[in-house]
């Protein structure tokens, strides 16, 4: 099939190596705009950006998400955050209370800020630019409040990096389709296609580096793939701490 749209999509990489020019803030603002365009529950844009140019924001926000070199090189970091202070002054202005206490609260605005996110990164890859999604963002979430000044009621969902890509960036194989769509029933997953899937992961070299045992299994080295790098990543527990951040943000997840 033909269509711009879906060979744009298709040809989607991570990039992590910017060139140093940077990316005029006109540009930055067309794709936010491109943004807004995006879905949003019940067109209340729960939602706000923070665009990080400054090298030493940058800098400290790349400690912050795990010593990741890419954040402090690119020249534009974007924090997505879910935000309904805006929707507390809202209240404010009509004279009602905002009910922040249940999840669904919080997921309305989480969810509004990551579809922002894709309908960004599909803009700017529009554009020639390139990108990559920083969920470490959350991996110490208070700093990052404290760093980006974000307020009691907005909460830092994602990081995008954003600049003019060195090279093409690698596009990495998915899912087979059979594994990912189901109709009209939830079925449990394929052995066959998740195994096929690791055979083709591993053989693109992504995992070559990582083929690293484990204590008491040293045979799972030798077949390093997706299921083996998945397994290992899924099996720890990440940011134990993002319950108490967000409720001293006034999420309520009741």
């Amino acid at each position: 099939m033909n269509n711009p749209t879906l060979d744009l999509i298709h040809a989607h990489g991570s990039v992590r190596r910017y060139k140093p020019d940077p990316v005029p803030a006109s540009v930055i603002e067309t794709i936010v705009q491109a943004g807004q365009r995006a879905s949003t529950s019940s067109n209340l844009q729960a939602y706000t950006v923070i665009a990080a140019t400054e090298a030493t924001t940058r800098a400290r926000l790349a400690e912050l998400c795990g010593g990741q070199k890419h954040i402090a090189e690119a020249p534009v970091f974007l924090a997505f955050c879910a935000d309904l202070a805006r929707l507390d002054r809202v209240c404010e202005l009509r004279g009602y209370t905002q009910k922040v206490e249940h999840i669904e609260t919080f997921l309305i605005a989480a969810v509004d800020a990551v579809i922002m996110a894709q309908n960004v990164a599909l803009a700017a890859e529009s554009l020639g630019l390139g990108i990559c999604y920083i969920g470490s963002i959350r991996n110490n979430p208070l700093e990052v409040i404290d760093l980006l000044g974000l307020p009691r009621l907005v909460f830092p969902i994602t990081g995008m990096t954003v600049g003019w890509p060195e090279k093409p960036p690698r596009i990495r194989p998915r899912l087979p389709l059979r594994e990912i769509l189901r109709w009209e029933r939830y079925a449990p997953p394929l052995d066959e296609a998740l195994l096929e899937y690791d055979k083709v992961m591993a053989a693109t070299g992504i995992y070559d580096q990582r083929q690293v045992p484990v204590a008491g299994k040293p045979e799972q080295a030798k077949d390093y793939g997706w299921l083996e790098h998945t397994a290992r990543r899924v099996s720890k527990t990440e940011r134990a701490g993002l319950r108490a951040a967000l409720e001293q943000q006034g999420f309520g997840l009741n």
